[in-house]
């Protein structure tokens, strides 16, 4: 008798590389958001098609394996799931980001686990969910 559950929300993380793919899929993990990883547009495409209700964030790097790369994943989930939050990022800074949805947000490479994390707090909000524990001070942004 008390609160009425909360939805399970996930976090998406589409990156081709198997150590950034882990290291963000660790970061996120210190939230409320159950992770789940992509190696390929098409790969988490085929997640959202049945459970695109439960993710309420997706971390995508532009460079992407298969036909689709991660400007056309967020254009995608933007048009057909637009209360994902999408955060898209990339070390070259040639890498389509003109051509993103207005929703998306872009992260350049290397990208900050404070900034990850704030993002996820943002979807997590957007979600209706609690948020996450604090942040470890190692994780949080120096003060000016």
């Amino acid at each position: 008798m008390g609160q009425a559950e909360l939805p399970y929300r996930t976090a998406l993380v589409v990156e081709d590389d198997r150590d950034l793919r882990d290291l963000a899929a660790t970061l996120l993990e210190e939230t409320t958001l159950r992770v789940v990883e992509a190696e390929s547009a098409e790969q988490a495409l085929h997640f959202l098609r049945d459970r695109a209700d439960e993710v309420a964030f997706a971390f995508v790097d532009v460079r992407l394996p298969c036909l689709m790369d991660g400007v056309d994943l967020a254009r995608t989930v933007s048009l057909k799931w637009p209360w994902i939050r999408v955060v898209v990022t990339s070390g070259d800074p040639a890498a389509r980001i003109d051509q993103l949805p207005r929703n998306a947000t872009f992260m350049p490479k290397p990208w900050r686990a404070f900034d990850v994390l704030v993002e996820a707090e943002r979807a997590i909000e957007d979600a209706g969910m609690p948020p996450p524990s604090p942040m470890p001070a190692a994780w949080q942004s120096p003060s000016h």
